[in-house]
């Protein structure tokens, strides 16, 4: 086992580990452990009592944060030459069809979102296998695939992120950087969670939320208070 360093035992001597936390003492506890020489991500983990197995009780959504990721997402939007000037206005990174199709198609994936119309989606399928297990492929249900090109990729740049329940049961999520301020994280936290909320399955029973952990890089997990959940 890893020895833990003198900062990341002070850290953990700030956390009690049988306290439940608010979600606005978490928010700014968060910032007090972080002691990374980069800016950390601050992360959601939020276990939830239903079967992923089940497609009736697969919780995906998305959710616009307040106050962005703090990360630069970088975009690539596959489309027609009609839609390339309201991509480049929207801010895309990356903007074509074919020549980037080829790309993926040799391996290239150096994106975070992929952003297309649906006359294109055709031509993804062969490579679903390069993009599906990265979470790049496109979606109408978490709007990156649409006609409305220029939003879609607005709104990708704006702090809009796509989470889905693992395997496991729980969602991951990040939800800013440790520079915020504590009510911004608080803020972005909140949006995440009341969104998971209003997505709850109408044949999961039982507890709904079981736990919500805050973390950043390399902190220890904050047990949050799922009636504020």
């Amino acid at each position: 086992m890893a020895r833990l360093s003198k900062k990341q035992k002070e850290a953990r001597a700030k956390v009690d580990p049988k306290k439940i936390y608010s979600l606005q003492e978490a928010s700014a506890l968060v910032k007090e452990i972080t002691n990374t020489k980069f800016d950390a991500s601050v992360d959601l983990a939020v276990r939830l009592g239903v079967d992923p197995k089940k497609a009736n009780q697969m919780v995906r959504g998305v959710v616009t944060l307040p106050h962005g990721t703090g990360k630069d997402v970088r975009v690539l939007a596959l489309v027609t030459p009609d839609k390339e000037a309201d991509a480049k206005e929207a801010g895309a990174d990356f903007i074509g069809l074919d020549d980037y199709l080829q790309k993926i198609k040799g391996g290239w994936t150096d994106v975070d979102v992929i952003v297309t119309m649906p006359s294109v989606m055709g031509k993804l399928g062969p490579l679903g296998r390069v993009l599906g297990p990265r979470g790049l492929m496109p979606n109408p249900k978490t709007g990156t695939v649409t006609m409305d090109i220029k939003k879609a990729v607005a709104d990708v740049k704006g702090g809009k992120i796509d989470f889905k329940v693992d395997k496991t049961g729980i969602v991951h999520a990040s939800i800013g950087k440790a520079s915020f301020s504590a009510e911004k994280i608080f803020e972005n936290a909140d949006e995440l969670l009341k969104t998971i909320l209003k997505l709850k399955p109408s044949t999961s029973k039982g507890i709904y939320v079981k736990s919500v952990y805050m973390s950043s890089t390399m902190s220890p997990g904050i047990s949050i208070d799922t009636k504020l959940a």
